[in-house]
């Protein structure tokens, strides 16, 4: 050991090698493994065992991202203005709202991080590994390439492993390939083109161990494992901004130019009036500065970290803001079979048997259920048959199943957990599982597994597998009395039960038994031959109670569902149709290679499933998908699905079998990884931009009342309507509350019978601009009113009191104006009055401020307000009714003419939706 260790070729190259050259070529023993000072010389020279974070990010960027965004700089040079003005009252008040909002999302997606990161703590820390020939516990990050490492049922395989010995065993690979069922392992070398998923001499980093027991040769660690080189890939995809963000930026943009044509509008009227050159430039720059919503960041960042709590109780865990909303824009969602549309617990479902087959009831690893025949209850008492068939899948079983903290578990093979939990619908139990004799290990080349067990002086073999390996060792059938001869006519019919068994997407396994002679030789070729068929069961991972109403929901909000999985097509097409998806024809990953971009959207449009993808074929699609305009969120748990995650506009990762680069590389984590919970949180994502669209919209019809009012009274050449604090005590204290509130709107009816909006669709449409602009308009010119009735009613010294009207009426104004935008598609009734108490407490707070400012001495000197008289009230809300009556009527009329919401919408692809089958993903 104590030369230099071999070149390490990548992990691809060790599947078509036998043991021995493995260990020549990494210097290393098949029995004794490394000494303790080599495998400390490697791992200096080569690096710990571990997946390098994917764009893991500091704390200090976080929060610097928080200040970047085009609306933030404008209010950055709007506080700078104001300071330069010498108005230090406002630049600080916007200053403090900036910091406030920045401080908000930092922590926000510091808590999700923090969440996130006791996920990884689940993760396994420690190896079995023999050096020096001591078998001892390590740390899985010090393991390095010539390591022997020991793998036992449960163990997460830490490396890239080329197995030297293995005794029955099999690893779950659904993390890195797709494959819901447990692989074979084997030693035999395999072809070199062998294609990552069917290298059965490897165990493959972050795999799990589900049955038997291995040594395995480390060939590979950290970043140059498979699980490493896929990291790698997500690395350097790049991040898509969020649609809201997008339209965000837009609307700053166009903020900007009009705050920069107002203060040209005012400077230019102002001067050829025979102003002050110098007081129109400070005027125009202040009315500019008035535009912009200073509270609107804050009020939108705070309303998505409100919508974190709602999207918690959802099931979903937010990594970034924005992400909840983006969701809820997704026209296109890419999904996971196993584990999110299924239950992730294989499930015996129909058990045939020659006398006549039985279905059972109940799903998962929980025994509750029964058997049933054309909808009625079978006896299994009644049944020898079912009886005989249940017992030897107990028997031939290493599986167990418990319950644990109110939840049954498996440990063990899965396929073997379902046999399990059939024998206890039959309140079989342990004990029927007797003195085993001997046994013969299930193999990639056998195909079947035999325990032979003791009864009283009896001995019998009961043998499971592949219905064809089990069919030609057998010669005879049980009918429930007698075994009667297997001729070539039963024959036929068995072997027809079974493939119909298969060609429902079940997965299929043969039971059979023999009962042995005192006398006879416990060899394999002996023991399993003249075997008695007692049926075959059909064995499906079965779907979630709750996804086929979650699919039916996508549909009426036209969102076009891709169904994406390594199962078999077969098992694919049948879960499809149980869910309510469904495709024909199956594209294999080497096909889809060969297709050209227009004939993959036909595919993706029409019936086709994808077989066997590779991660950078799935980024393919994510792009070919985005590139035709669609928002697509992704969802996986797999290393492999990682790259794909990272370039959606949303990726979704699994929050219990999802992966480290999984989770490190997705906007959003679904906590109980179920499909139901991803609609769900759609719901929310959609109520959210909802409520952003109500609140900015009232913002800046406000915004638009208050420029209108200054300008038109500056334009008169009358004196100064609204004073500077005033304008930031609405901007700021009441328009804000309110606004906030508005963010706590509940969904509106049909919400989710309508189509997702176009990427391109901004956040105040054409229609939405005309009625901010007519609402602020009538804002701007009762306020303008009531400043000149009161100014000419007062005489020469009644301007503070017609400020003070102007002031206190622009904001009962903007109050009666907030019920325009509680509903958006129809008159109030259709969110109900009472429906936001937060609202309604935050509209009676800020009317009860607006008392205490014109009222309370202190606020009067700061604010420059006068008392007012009980008439004056009355006056301002006369003004104040119609600015909510007359939209209201207008908007009552129109839904009158409106047909309903209802009916499905159609999905802007996938007219039928796409299942993709794929072997890097599940």
């Amino acid at each position: 050991m104590a030369g230099p260790m071999a070149a390490s070729p990548p992990s691809r190259r060790w599947h078509d090698l036998d043991r021995r050259a493995v260990a020549t070529a990494l210097d290393t023993d098949l029995l004794e493994g490394l000494t303790e000072a080599e495998a400390e010389r490697r791992l200096v020279a080569i690096g710990r065992n571990r997946i390098e974070e994917v764009e893991t990010t500091r704390r200090i960027t976080s929060l610097v991202r928080q200040f970047t965004s085009p609306f933030i700089l404008i209010l950055l040079f709007a506080a700078a203005i104001s300071a330069a003005l010498g108005e230090v009252v406002d630049a600080l008040a916007i200053a403090a709202i900036l910091l406030l909002n920045g401080l908000l999302g930092f922590f926000q997606e510091w808590r999700a991080e923090r969440a996130l990161a006791a996920l990884r703590r689940m993760l396994q820390a420690t190896s079995t590994v023999i050096r020096s020939g001591r078998r001892q516990t390590v740390e899985s990050l010090s393991l390095v390439p010539g390591d022997l490492v020991s793998l036992e049922v449960g163990d997460r395989v830490p490396a890239d492993v080329r197995i030297v010995e293995a005794v029955n065993f099999r690893t779950d690979e659904s993390s890195l390939t797709g494959e819901s069922a447990p692989v074979q392992k084997s030693t035999i070398p395999v072809a070199p083109d062998t294609p990552p998923a069917e290298r059965t001499p490897i165990g493959w980093m972050g795999t799990t161990v589900s049955q038997g027991r291995a040594l395995g040769l480390i060939v590979a660690t950290g970043m140059r494992t498979e699980f490493g080189r896929i990291a790698h890939l997500t690395q350097v995809v790049s991040t898509e901004q969020t649609p809201l963000a997008r339209r965000l930026a837009i609307l700053a943009r166009q903020l900007g130019i009009v705050s920069i044509t107002i203060a040209i509008v005012v400077g230019v009227v102002g001067t050829a009036l025979g102003r002050d050159a110098l007081e129109m430039f400070l005027t125009g720059v202040s009315l500019a500065v008035a535009v912009v919503p200073e509270g609107l960041p804050a009020v939108v960042t705070i309303t998505l970290a409100l919508g974190v709590r709602s999207m918690t109780k959802r099931r979903a865990l937010l990594r970034r803001l924005q992400a909840a909303e983006a969701l809820g824009e997704a026209s296109v969602i890419c999904t996971d079979k196993t584990g999110t549309l299924t239950e992730n617990q294989m499930t015996v479902r129909e058990i045939w048997l020659p006398a006549g087959s039985v279905l059972t009831t109940g799903s998962g690893y929980d025994p509750a259920g029964h058997f049933e025949l054309d909808g009625q209850r079978v006896d299994y008492r009644a049944r020898p048959d079912l009886l005989a068939a249940l017992k030897t899948g107990l028997i031939c079983n290493d599986a167990r199943v418990s319950k644990e903290a109110e939840q049954w578990v498996a440990i063990g093979d899965p396929t073997e957990a379902a046999l399990v939990v059939a024998g206890y619908k039959a309140w079989l139990d342990g004990e029927e599982r007797l003195e085993r004799v001997a046994e013969f290990s299930f193999s990639s080349e056998r195909k079947r597994m035999t325990v032979i067990a003791r009864s009283d002086t009896d001995l019998t073999a009961h043998v499971k597998g592949a219905p064809e390996a089990i069919l030609e060792r057998a010669t005879h059938f049980f009918d429930g009395e007698d075994d009667l001869p297997l001729d070539q006519s039963e024959r036929q019919r068995v072997t027809q039960a079974y493939e119909a068994l298969a060609a429902d997407g079940l997965r299929t396994l043969a039971l059979a038994r023999r009962r042995l002679d005192a006398n006879v030789e416990l060899q394999p070729d002996q023991v399993e031959s003249d075997l008695t068929l007692l049926g075959f069961v059909g064995i499906l991972d079965p779907p979630r109670p709750e996804v086929r109403a979650a699919i039916a929901t996508a549909r009426e909000a036209g969102i076009a569902v891709v169904m994406i999985t390594g199962d078999a097509p077969a098992t694919a097409l049948a879960i499809a149709r149980r869910i309510g998806l469904g495709a024909e024809r199956a594209i294999t990953g080497s096909e889809l290679d060969e297709l050209d971009d227009e004939t993959l959207i036909a595919a993706l449009e029409g019936d086709a499933a994808f077989a066997r993808t590779m991660p950078e074929q799935k980024l393919r699609i994510v792009d070919l998908l985005q590139s035709r305009g669609h928002v697509v969120g992704m969802t996986g748990d797999g290393v492999n699905d990682a790259p794909a995650l990272k370039k959606a506009d949303i990726g979704i990762a699994m929050g219990i079998r999802g992966t480290d680069v999984a989770k490190d590389a997705s906007d959003i984590i679904i906590t109980d990884d179920n499909f139901a919970s991803i609609m769900s949180a759609v719901e929310e994502g959609r109520r959210q931009f909802d409520n952003i669209q109500k609140f900015v919209r009232y913002l800046l019809s406000s915004n638009v009342g208050e420029v209108t009012a200054i300008l038109t009274n500056l334009i008169a050449g009358g004196p100064l309507i609204l004073l500077p604090v005033q304008i930031l005590w609405m901007n700021l204290v009441t328009d804000g509350a309110t606004a906030l509130a508005l963010g706590a709107e509940p969904a509106e009816k049909g919400l989710m019978r309508r189509p997702p909006r176009a990427p391109a669709d901004p956040i105040v449409s054409r229609l939405g601009l005309l009625m901010l602009l007519s609402l602020g308009a009538y804002i701007g010119i009762a306020t303008l009113w009531l400043f000149h009735h009161y100014r000419t009613a007062h005489g020469p010294g009644g301007v503070v009191v017609a400020q003070t009207v102007a002031f206190t009426g622009i904001i009962l104004l903007e109050k009666m104006n907030v019920f325009n935008f509680r509903s958006l598609r129809g008159p109030l009734s259709h969110v109900g009055f009472a429906s936001n108490r937060w609202l309604l407490t935050a509209w009676a707070g800020t009317i009860g401020l607006q008392v205490v400012a014109v009222y309370f001495p202190p606020l009067q000197r700061v604010l420059g307000t006068v008392p007012l008289q009980a008439t004056d009230w009355f006056h301002m809300a006369a003004v104040a009714l119609p600015v909510f009556l007359v939209p209201e009527l207008v908007k009552w009329g129109t839904s009158r003419r409106k047909p309903g919401l209802g009916g499905a919408q159609t999905p802007q692809i996938n007219a039928i939706p796409t299942v993709v089958t794929t072997a890097s993903s599940s």
